[in-house]
């Protein structure tokens, strides 16, 4: 048996999110909270949505529907930059529907990184006049269309996920084999505890995505006052953020409520991390070590993890050895960096100034004469050729990216994906 699935569902009309599609029950969140980081857009959409997608993530939603109820070009063109900002800085899934029109509404949904496209049942192409949705799957996969019924209900390929009014019909409605989840009003309010509510339906025997750890906290080597160290690390970068100490309680709060709970020896008491700052940790992952004397856990950070306000709490360096070492992970990171540099603090006599100065056509350009060079070198049976043809190609499609604004974010993203 699949597990179930909880998935809040948002209209978005106008400036306005809603829990339903007749706009009758507006969800009520504070756009300022500092949670957001949605960019410098400024819109009020890209802000609503954004906020409400973190905050579903942050508290355990299994993905978010957002549909597009606007009638004109112009939010709709918001709806669809919103989208883009969502999969830049949450990792939740994202479906999306609304205002789709012609297949080209599909691909651009698709484009801007929902995972599942929402297609009204019935609806046909404006241009063509033929199935939206026979055609959506055959170009872009079955497995990433869903059709939504009158009802509210979102036939997945997984499931029918169904929607719930209130708590109470929750249960009822999962129960079902061929129910992948439930969505609606109740679950859409961003206040809904899934993780409390996900808890009772793993002691009522129903399968779904939570915290449910390998080993019970008593197999773990603790200290004298039963505590066991815990080491942090981004769960993106894999940098060590902090050190701290769980006893059982704080290690049961944690994996409860999905916020990183530790405990304070010189309190003598259990603390959730940024319970004053703001500066929540979300645990993504938890492993022990090989001695299961160590905690370690992988989270993501708001703010900052030191008290100091650095990042990091190892921000002061004792010694290191001297080299040139590169890390090959962060090479593409560390070369965007200069990039991206050169764009707003333009120096003279570089060359990555001088293709900006000159234009996009000039790097798409230097773009096909790379490809062509790489095609050639691969014919050679030198690979020290290719190697350095490649190197070519992907700093200039590395210029491109910044012309247009994409991140090596964006395109990992899209390769997990696929």
């Amino acid at each position: 048996m699949s597990a179930k699935l909880f998935i809040p569902s948002v209209y978005i009309a106008g400036e306005g999110a809603f829990a339903d599609g007749e706009k009758r029950f507006p969800v009520d969140i504070d756009i300022s909270s500092p949670d957001a980081d949605p960019g410098d857009n400024g819109s009020d959409t890209v802000r609503i949505m954004t906020e409400l997608a973190q905050r579903f993530e942050n508290t355990g939603a299994d993905g978010v529907i957002f549909y597009d109820l606007s009638d004109e070009d112009t939010a709709h063109e918001k709806f669809i930059r919103a989208l883009r900002e969502i999969t830049r800085c949450t990792d939740i899934e994202i479906l999306a529907g609304g205002h789709i029109r012609r297949l080209e509404d599909v691909k651009k949904y698709l484009y801007a990184g929902a995972r599942t496209v929402i297609i009204e049942k019935g609806a046909s192409d404006a241009l063509t006049g033929a199935d939206i949705t026979s055609e959506a799957e055959e170009r872009f996969g079955p497995e990433k269309i869903a059709a939504r019924e009158q009802d509210g209900s979102v036939a997945l390929k997984t499931g029918v996920l169904r929607p719930a009014e209130d708590k109470e019909d929750i249960m009822d409605l999962i129960l079902p084999r061929l129910t992948a989840g439930v969505t609606g009003r109740v679950v859409s309010d961003p206040g809904f505890d899934f993780y409390g509510f996900k808890s009772e339906c793993a002691d009522a025997g129903i399968e779904v995505l939570t915290f449910a750890p390998a080993e019970d906290f008593s197999s773990f080597k603790c200290n004298e006052q039963g505590l066991i160290p815990v080491i942090v690390q981004d769960y993106k970068t894999d940098e060590v953020l902090m050190m701290a100490w769980m006893n059982e309680a704080s290690f049961k709060k944690t994996v409860s409520t999905g916020l990183m709970t530790y405990y304070s020896r010189s309190r003598d008491e259990i603390w959730v991390k940024g319970e004053t700052s703001g500066h929540y940790q979300y645990v993504r992952s938890m492993a022990v070590d090989c001695d299961k004397d160590t905690l370690l856990a992988k989270v993501k950070q708001v703010g900052a993890a030191c008290h100091t306000g650095n990042h990091s709490c190892f921000y002061t360096e004792l010694f290191s050895k001297s080299g040139d070492y590169k890390n090959p992970l962060k090479v593409f990171s560390d070369v965007m960096d200069v990039i991206e540099d050169r764009k707003a603090n333009p120096k003279e006599g570089s060359y990555t100034t001088y293709l900006f100065e000159q234009g996009i056509d000039k790097v798409l350009k230097k773009c096909g004469e790379e490809a062509a060079e790489v095609i050639i070198a691969a014919k050679n049976p030198d690979p020290e050729e290719i190697k350095y043809e490649m190197a070519d190609f992907l700093y200039h499609a590395m210029v491109l990216m910044s012309m247009k604004g994409v991140t090596w974010e964006d395109i990992t993203g899209e390769l997990a994906n696929r």
